[in-house]
């Protein structure tokens, strides 16, 4: 199946209001599961980059799961920013986490490099993949961490209505329609290590299938050398 793109922003009131009040327990626990298991040598301290973060779930369940660490948060909705700074400041989390609105790759962000650099579905919403991985090699120190997860694309679209189907069949229709356009719009394994490849990341960055929807890319990147 060949892929449809998807709108790259989620500004819509509706969408927006929709995802700050879903159920996002299993899918992004996952995720802070996964980061801790595969990034474990990261130090106790430091700061992250959340690559698309949405109405800032993730971001606010890393500051809580790495409470010395401080993050910015980067998104190019202002709806969902709205919802992530009002989470973040009734979390009592506003001062260990920020939220800038920006388009990637314009903008700028409060740092130039981070200690970890993490995303969560940001890939399937672009249309030229290059960005999120251009921005990774951009933000992220030297020596320091990536971990990526995203949706893999379906091989048609009846199985990308099952997906839906089973994981979202109690959600409001406007989450059911994205999450079944997100699917579509998604990369498949393949196009992941092609685009890996082409930024220059394929040795740093390590791929795994973690789910029957679910891929993650993670690794630290090189410590350039001086003299």
């Amino acid at each position: 199946m060949e892929r449809i793109p998807e709108p790259e922003l989620m500004d819509e009131a509706e969408q927006a209001a929709a995802y700050a009040r879903a159920d996002f327990e299993e899918p992004h626990s996952r995720f802070i599961a996964l980061l801790s298991e595969k990034l474990e040598a990261l130090p106790a301290t430091g700061f992250a980059l959340d690559l698309g973060s949405g109405s800032g779930d993730i971001a606010l369940r890393f500051a809580r799961a790495f409470a010395q660490w401080e993050v910015d948060g980067v998104d190019g909705a202002p709806a969902m920013l709205a919802f992530a700074r009002r989470d973040a400041e009734e979390a009592g989390l506003g001062r260990r986490v920020r939220f800038t609105e920006a388009f990637l790759p314009a903008g700028s962000l409060p740092r130039d490099a981070y200690g970890l650099v993490f995303s969560n579905s940001l890939l399937h919403h672009l249309s030229d993949p290059a960005i999120l991985w251009e921005s990774v090699r951009r933000f992220a120190a030297p020596g320091g961490s990536v971990f990526v997860m995203d949706l893999l694309r379906p091989d048609s679209r009846e199985r990308a209505q099952k997906l839906v189907d089973c994981y979202a069949a109690n959600e409001p229709d406007v989450l059911r329609r994205d999450f079944y356009n997100s699917l579509l719009a998604a990369y498949r394994l393949e196009e992941i290590s092609a685009q890996l490849a082409a930024a220059g990341l394929a040795q740093a960055l390590r791929v795994e299938v973690v789910s029957d929807r679910h891929f993650i890319a993670f690794g630290s990147l090189a410590v350039e050398k001086t003299g």
